[in-house]
């Protein structure tokens, strides 16, 4: 497992990093548009790009393609996988171009867009927001053509041990989102029309750097690229994989597209709300919950393919562990320092007090789903190494039901937080669902295996909670409001509320600290020896 702990902590790091950059561009963001309705605009016409990405390559692609891409590594050594990178690149060039064409035909009919408001019932000024995400939409949409080579790219890398370039490829969106925006500061000022391009030039230009690199990667172990569109038994057999995935892997953000949709039909604030709240969470997740995922599937797909069960096993119940033990303290810690937080990443420019104080209950809400989305993560990939894609289907099902069925009884009476709301128990939902069917499939994957830890996990995180509570309660007694006492305050609370959450899970001998303390010894040993 140290080699597998190494990965994660490269993953981590890099991630860590990414999504700190990713936290200043959701703030460089907030200070040029804030909640304004044309943010929201632009976070719609986003969305659909990123489901298509997710449907298209990232959720199915990944999910079908890295056990298959396995098999050939085994079969036929890197000759047999490249040939099928070529294959799948190639067909997932000529797919996406032609989505990206007709989605661009579509929404760049106003009278249509017009007319599917005014069916759905939705009121003038709504309808004004539609189009203008759907002008946002259109321009946007090429964003999916690299962004669907990279996640193929990036499987290739990972299925080769490679993780360094794919966790790379969030940093270079990122970098180029914050330098465009930097610019338009000086070029559009006072212009949010004219900035709100340059923010959506941004975007295209890091999705084109984030094929670039994994690329180049793959090139340098010996790949060659070829256009390929034929078909052999390895491509028919992702295919068959891949297509019930396509309703399942990315159930979380088809449920995350609906709750902006519905909310841009609500506000003008709602969906610019919704979308910071989410890049506040995917700190948390993208760090440890992703990166191990990203470094357990290769791992299990194998043992898998190769019929050790008990492997599995063992490998999936070790990444769940360190995945609830990052990440329910992470919820708790996010729900009670939700002001704060806003205050400190969002709060300034167009973004005012008013809005951190619109925000603050939606992030909370946010902060329920977290566990459960942590472990959905990794409960998808365990039925995707195993080949296994009903369960998953109908999971996708129950939880986007789930979530518009809540999201418009909610979305009235408690206006942008009952949106939160239910996409929170749709994780849920889904997370229960998965965890109870895998049980089902094999023993060694029942939850009662991590039972014991979880109660200590969450009795060491309440703890923690009741600490930082403490800590922030008083630093808002005895100190006044400030930017930089807020930093100061919660890095304190912060430190504090890890070493007694530390502290406790140890005491408690709570099974997956080795594994932690092993990773965090890698780091020390390497800021040691520099």
């Amino acid at each position: 497992m140290s080699k597998n702990l190494k990965n994660i902590g490269l993953v981590s790091g890099l991630t860590l990093t990414s999504r700190v950059l990713g936290l200043v561009r959701e703030s460089v963001t907030a200070a040029f548009f804030g909640t304004s309705a044309l943010m929201s605009a632009f976070v719609t016409g986003l969305q659909l790009p990123n489901l298509f990405r997710r449907l298209l390559a990232e959720g199915g692609l990944t999910a079908a393609f890295v056990p298959t891409l396995n098999e050939q590594l085994e079969r036929r050594q890197r000759e047999g996988a490249f040939e099928l990178v070529n294959k799948v690149s190639s067909w997932l060039l000529l797919v996406t171009s032609g989505v990206v064409a007709v989605a661009m035909l579509v929404f760049s009919q106003d009278s249509l867009i017009r007319s599917v408001g005014q069916t759905l019932g939705a009121g003038p000024d709504a309808v004004d927001r539609w189009v203008d995400a759907a002008h946002f939409t259109v321009i946007l949409f090429p964003y999916l053509l690299f962004v669907s080579l990279a996640a193929a790219f990036s499987a290739a890398l990972q299925s080769l041990h490679r993780f360094l370039e794919p966790a790379l490829s969030p940093i270079w969106l990122n970098l180029s989102i914050i330098g465009l925006l930097a610019g338009s500061a000086y070029v559009a000022r006072g212009h949010p029309e004219d900035q709100i391009l340059w923010l959506t030039a941004g975007w295209l230009i890091g999705g084109f750097l984030q094929m670039l690199v994994p690329a180049l990667a793959l090139r340098r172990e010996g790949w060659r690229p070829q256009l390929d569109l034929g078909v052999n038994e390895p491509l028919r057999a992702m295919v068959r994989l891949m297509v019930p995935t396509l309703f399942s892997s990315s159930i979380y953000l088809v449920n995350m597209t609906a709750s902006r949709y519905i909310g841009l039909s609500l506000n003008d604030q709602a969906v610019a709300v919704l979308n910071y709240a989410q890049r506040i969470m995917e700190l948390p997740i993208g760090v440890f919950a992703v990166a191990v995922a990203t470094v357990v599937f290769p791992l299990i797909s194998r043992f898998a393919a190769a019929g050790d069960h008990a492997n599995l096993a063992a490998s999936y119940r070790k990444g769940m562990r360190l995945i609830l033990l990052i990440n329910i303290p992470a919820a708790v810690g996010l729900g009670i320092l939700a002001t704060p937080i806003i205050r400190v990443i969002l709060q300034h420019g167009e973004f005012g007090h008013g809005d951190t104080d619109l925000m603050t209950p939606v992030l909370i809400a946010n902060a329920l789903g977290l566990p459960f989305l942590s472990f959905a993560s990794l409960a998808l990939r365990a039925f995707y190494a195993q080949r296994d894609t009903v369960i998953p289907v109908h999971a996708a099902l129950l939880s986007f039901s789930v979530n518009i069925v809540l999201s418009l009884a909610l979305m009235r009476p408690y206006s942008i937080v009952g949106l939160a709301i239910a996409s929170s128990a749709a994780a849920a939902v889904q997370a229960i669902y998965l965890q109870w069917h895998l049980a089902r499939k094999q023993d060694g994957l029942a939850f009662h295996h991590l039972a014991g830890d979880l109660w200590k996990i969450v009795f060491a995180a309440a703890v923690m909670g009741v600490v930082v509570w403490a800590g922030w309660w008083a630093r808002g007694v005895f100190l006044p409001a400030s930017r930089t006492l807020d930093v100061g305050g919660m890095a304190v609370v912060i430190a504090v509320g890890i070493l007694v959450y530390g502290g406790l899970a140890w005491l408690l001998r709570v099974e997956a600290r080795e594994d932690v303390d092993a990773l965090l010894g890698r780091f020390r040993r390497k800021f040691g020896r520099g």
